[in-house]
């Protein structure tokens, strides 16, 4: 077994953080979330609380790749969370990731962090129309994701339950992308790549509405009529393609039974 590991510049609780990774299918540690496909367990580090993800094992192919073609999602997780703080866009502080591989290719994978307590996901304002300063928080993620793009930071799994908003001040939010292992950097960015991001975050046209006027406030290239027309396609063909391949997941299922 060959173990590959690396920690935060200034990083000094090695130790502490090595024996959590190492003892997390113990009973060490406080399960987080469900578990359905990546399994995330909280641990107490001198008062402080770290969040640990364990990956999914990789198939035999994947295996193979992670050893000698691809990163880890556990090592772009850790990469990209340190060029997302370089950029000056939030995302919880990582600490580390773990890699171990044997004579066939990656064996598992673990990614570190600090664990942040947040106030609520997108998906709180997808899910809840009437939730408090609903109109105001969605402005500001869009100026949010206007930011990456301009950046050239293209996230590609930009969904409801990736972004973690905290209040900062009265009427102040601050956004942090978490599930990090699937970016882009570009130079820049194209209209159609931006519009694309905006595709899974919601199925509510209102909602595309707010987005493609408050973009159409910084992007000045297109009218907010072409934004929110592309945004809308985008979303729309996003929304039809997902329920596609759950009505074919379902005949399968059926079939199978």
């Amino acid at each position: 077994m060959i173990k590959k590991i690396k920690f935060s510049k200034g990083f000094n609780e090695t130790k502490e953080v090595f024996f959590f990774i190492e003892e997390f299918n113990s009973s060490v540690g406080k399960l987080f979330g469900n578990g359905d496909r990546n399994k995330i367990k909280l641990f107490d580090l001198n008062g402080k609380t770290i969040n640990i993800k364990s990956f999914k094992i990789p198939n035999i192919v994947n295996k193979i790749a992670y050893k000698y073609f691809r990163k880890s999602k556990a090592r772009r997780s850790f990469e990209y969370a340190e060029l997302l703080l370089e950029k000056g866009i939030g995302t919880p502080q990582p600490i580390a990731f773990l890699e171990n591989f044997n004579s066939i290719g990656l064996r598992d994978s673990y990614y570190a962090s600090e664990h942040l307590e947040a106030e609520l996901t997108y998906r709180e304002l997808v899910e809840i129309p009437d939730y408090q300063d609903r109109d105001n928080i969605l402005r500001q993620f869009t100026k949010f994701t206007f930011d990456l793009h301009e950046k050239g930071v293209e996230f590609l799994d930009h969904s409801p339950g990736n972004t973690l908003i905290k209040a900062t001040s009265e009427n102040k939010y601050a956004f942090f992308l978490v599930d990090l292992n699937r970016m882009n950097f570009h130079e820049s960015m194209s209209f159609e790549q931006r519009m694309d991001n905006f595709r899974r975050l919601t199925p509510q046209k209102e909602m595309i509405a707010v987005m493609s006027n408050e973009y159409a406030k910084f992007y000045t290239d297109k009218t907010e009529a072409e934004i929110f027309e592309k945004m809308w396609q985008a979303t729309t063909h996003f929304q039809d393609e997902f329920a596609r391949k759950k009505r074919l997941k379902k005949k399968l299922k059926f079939w199978k039974s």
